[in-house]
């Protein structure tokens, strides 16, 4: 009998062991995104106003990307893409507003699998948050979240799991991390690893910030006096102001979440998680018009220039990256999902990517990505004078969370996708670009057919001067790819990948 007693207590802990083992194999993953935060918004980056010491210090001791993109110059397409590995036409998320849909298959979907305990907090922004929305976090893989159908200011109005908003007092910045800070800790206690993907509500318009990082900037209202056009706190309405008063209060947003950054970094260090915990800063496009102040790139959000689409992108991560780095390589939202899937040890989703796995990359060893990066911003005219089926019940759709800018008189943000309807010439038209190696080739519809731009970003990152005249024979190669690639998307967008 005391045989088989210490038999079954070495079994026992044999198999405690390799569960603990495994567990310690993987790593904790944390993915922030800002909203509205272009790349050259950052002090290491060489911006000449704003104050990121957190980031800062993010580049200086993790693994920096130098060319990170988000997938879209908008913010609705780009966080499908960061969920799910795929350019956000696949699954008609065309522009802000527009949902993505509830086939797809999330990096929660797949962490959930591999025994992560998943979280959303912050700015959704793919679909409604409600409890009944077939695209809220808790549907699309997340075991909890407290999240907003769109930006969130001072004071936010956010849902718990899908019930009515809550008014929770405070800097949201600040708010959300505390949230996952809190989730953090009663995760570590059940011994699990967590995925906690933080989409800040910061630095989106309009603009409000604590008066101790408003007292930073108070030397900009003197310095830019043109008028921007944004949103009032007053009237949720249209308004204009002088561009210093609006970066002012645009940079005191960034300064408190790069604070609340700060305050998570430093709870990561007091529980012994920051060396096995993959922390991740993007933004979700580039810089608004209101707050850009005219380079280094060309172009703002909403835009296909580098500009609109060019944001942060840092990674730390002392367990895999015990060295500062900084990578060239041309990386995107899309590449978080096959990434993680890498790191977890979870097969990939079977349907097209269009993100690859980063892990060489955080290695050292991947030094040029091996396949395009494409942008497309879907002409949604012809789709609209078609009046295609709503691809969810539009109640379902309809959300919940206040905000201060109003759309059509109303204080919260609806959502759509549509059955897309037989494809046509005209779905290949919009605003797009396809960066293959060094050369990008920008594409743009008038009256006259397409309007063509070829850049060598490795000497022109400006994109400045148009290579066409000189080399038309690669920017006719480079248009073919992208309308290759344009194809798969919209086989995707017609239903075909989920009857796989």
């Amino acid at each position: 009998m005391q045989i088989r007693r210490c038999s079954l207590a070495l079994i026992f802990l044999a198999l405690f062991a390799g569960q603990s083992f495994a567990d310690e194999s993987r790593p904790n993953i944390i993915l922030m995104m800002g909203d509205d935060h272009g790349w050259e918004e950052t002090g290491y980056n060489g911006h000449p106003h704003v104050k990121t010491p957190v980031l800062d210090e993010m580049a200086a001791t993790g693994l920096r990307f130098d060319r990170f993109y988000a997938a879209h110059p908008n913010c609705s397409p780009t966080r499908a893409s960061f969920l799910t590995g795929r350019h956000p036409n696949r699954m008609g998320t065309f522009a802000p507003g527009w949902s993505f849909r509830p086939e797809e298959i999330t990096i929660a979907h797949l962490l959930g699998k591999a025994g992560y305990r998943c979280v959303h907090f912050g700015k959704w922004h793919v679909g409604a948050v409600k409890k009944d929305s077939p695209v809220n976090p808790g549907a699309m893989g997340f075991h909890e979240w407290l999240s907003h159908d769109n930006f969130f200011e001072l004071n936010p109005s956010l849902s718990r799991n899908g019930g009515p908003p809550e008014v929770i007092q405070g800097e949201s910045s600040e708010i959300v991390i505390n949230e996952a800070i809190r989730f953090i800790d009663a995760t570590r206690s059940v011994n699990r690893p967590f995925l906690t993907v933080v989409w800040f509500g910061s630095p989106h318009e309009p603009y409000r910030g604590l008066p101790e990082d408003l007292a930073l900037y108070d030397d900009l209202p003197a310095k830019y006096t043109k008028p921007v056009a944004l949103t009032s706190n007053e009237t949720g309405g249209p308004t204009t102001r002088p561009q210093g008063e609006v970066l002012r209060e645009r940079y005191a947003e960034i300064t408190a979440m790069d604070r609340a950054i700060g305050k998570l970094r430093k709870h990561l260090v007091r529980q012994n998680l920051r060396e096995n915990t993959l922390l991740f800063y993007c933004g979700d496009n580039g810089t608004s018009a209101d707050g850009a102040l005219g380079g280094p790139h060309r172009g703002v959000k909403s835009q296909v220039y580098e500009g609109g689409v060019l944001v942060p992108g840092l990674i730390e991560w002392p367990a895999r990256v015990p060295q500062p780095r900084v990578s060239t390589v041309r990386a995107s939202t899309c590449d978080l999902l096959p990434t993680l899937c890498s790191l977890a040890g979870q097969p990939l989703p079977d349907r097209p990517l269009d993100g690859i796995d980063l892990t060489s990359a955080m290695d050292g060893k991947l030094m040029e990505r091996p396949l395009p990066l494409h942008f497309w911003e879907f002409n949604t005219t012809a789709l609209a004078e078609s009046k295609p089926r709503p691809y969810i019940d539009p109640v379902r759709q309809q959300g919940t969370t206040p905000l201060v800018k109003l759309m059509n008189g109303k204080a919260t943000r609806d959502f759509t996708n549509f059955h897309h309807p037989a494809q046509t010439d005209a779905d290949y038209l919009g605003p797009r670009a396809i960066i293959d190696g060094r050369f990008k080739l920008v594409i743009h519809d008038n009256k006259r057919g397409g309007q063509r731009e070829l850049f060598d970003l490795a000497t022109d990152p400006a994109e400045k001067m148009n290579l066409l005249d000189q080399q038309a024979g690669l920017a006719d190669q480079l248009e073919a790819k992208l309308r290759d690639w344009q194809q798969s998307v919209l086989k995707s967008l017609s239903g075909a990948d989920y009857s796989r």
